[in-house]
């Protein structure tokens, strides 16, 4: 059930803006007051039901999309980043995000324009070891538009463009490449984007699979460690709820993904086996046979970063140069 926009005190809303069709159902954007109009901490999915929410759930506060001074992005996904662009045309506000994440999203804007997505995906399943059946389900691959490209690039220790209050960028890789926390100094509240949830973890995706001298979860759980001794007296992440407790969900989400860790250990020998049997060995939320090639795709993606932290640990190794990809233990 989706809550209510919420006045949560000392110039700060919260805005839930739908994600229609999927299963995290809304993100919750959050509005900061300052004397040339309010700042949002990303802005949601590019939908018309997601843009009325936005919109009305602002003006419920007193506040006109128009006024609006300022979109800080958390990282370059759609449910994030999606509407910034449509803000920015409503009230010419300025989009900012991590550099790392801007990178992304020229180079996203670069291969949508040539047409070439589609065909990069394919090979790059293809390596993973995913069958050609498989390759020519139905509604294989599903297009998201990119996002708008932002105006200002962040880096970590950042103030953010807001007057009059202290907002600083706190650099958390790992959901993505430049996906950034954010640190309100006065009241010690920390925006987490989907970097801390309270109930459930992001997804953490190496791709391609193979990408050399890049390790995503090794990468977030470094980021853990930085946020998890901040002095923050309340966490607003992107989904689900407030909570308090930042160090003691760190530590549960870090606790998650080195039981996955030796999950995968356990499935590795010294028979090389491909990165799609191996993420089929896996637990997953749904049965690997009821799962959609685009889920399989992200589940992959997965696994190929949690390999890749085995392989940085002495665990595992890639199994000779020929595709498909395939590991053994060390």
């Amino acid at each position: 059930m989706q809550p209510e926009p919420e006045d949560l005190g000392d110039g700060l809303w919260s805005v839930p803006v739908p994600i229609p069709g999927n299963p995290l159902a809304y993100t919750l954007v959050y509005a900061l007051e300052s004397p040339r109009g309010p700042v949002l901490i990303d802005a949601g999915w590019e939908h018309e039901d997601a843009w009325a929410a936005l919109r009305d759930g602002l003006a419920g506060f007193g506040l006109d999309v128009a006024d609006v001074h300022g979109v800080v992005v958390t990282h370059f996904h759609p449910d994030h980043a999606g509407l910034a662009g449509r803000v920015r045309e409503a009230s010419g506000a300025w989009i900012g995000m991590h550099h790392a994440d801007a990178e992304i999203v020229r180079m996203f804007r670069s291969v949508v324009a040539e047409g070439t997505h589609g065909a990069i995906e394919t090979a790059a399943l293809r390596r993973a070891g995913a069958d050609e059946a498989e390759l020519r389900a139905p509604g294989a691959r599903e297009r998201v538009d990119p996002p708008a490209a932002p105006d200002r690039e962040l880096a970590d220790g950042d103030l953010v463009d807001l007057p009059g209050r202290r907002l600083r960028v706190v650099w958390t890789p790992g959901h993505s490449p430049g996906h950034i926390c954010l640190h309100l100094e006065e009241g010690d509240r920390i925006f987490t984007g989907d970097h801390v949830l309270p109930r459930i973890t992001p997804h953490i995706g190496l791709y391609p699979y193979d990408l050399p001298a890049v390790d995503p979860l090794g990468d977030f759980l470094g980021s853990l460690g930085k946020i998890s001794g901040m002095d923050a007296d309340e966490v607003l992440p992107a989904h689900q709820y407030r909570f308090t407790g930042l160090t003691g969900r760190v530590r549960e989400i870090i606790d998650h993904h080195e039981e996955r860790l030796a999950e995968m250990t356990a499935l590795l020998s010294s028979r090389p086996v491909t990165l799609w049997e191996l993420t089929a060995g896996l637990t997953w939320r749904h049965p690997w046979e009821e799962m959609p090639l685009q889920a399989r795709r992200m589940a992959a993606g997965e696994a190929a970063a949690h390999l890749r932290v085995l392989e940085n640990r002495g665990v595992a190794r890639r199994a000779g140069t020929a595709d498909p990809l395939r590991y053994t233990l060390r």
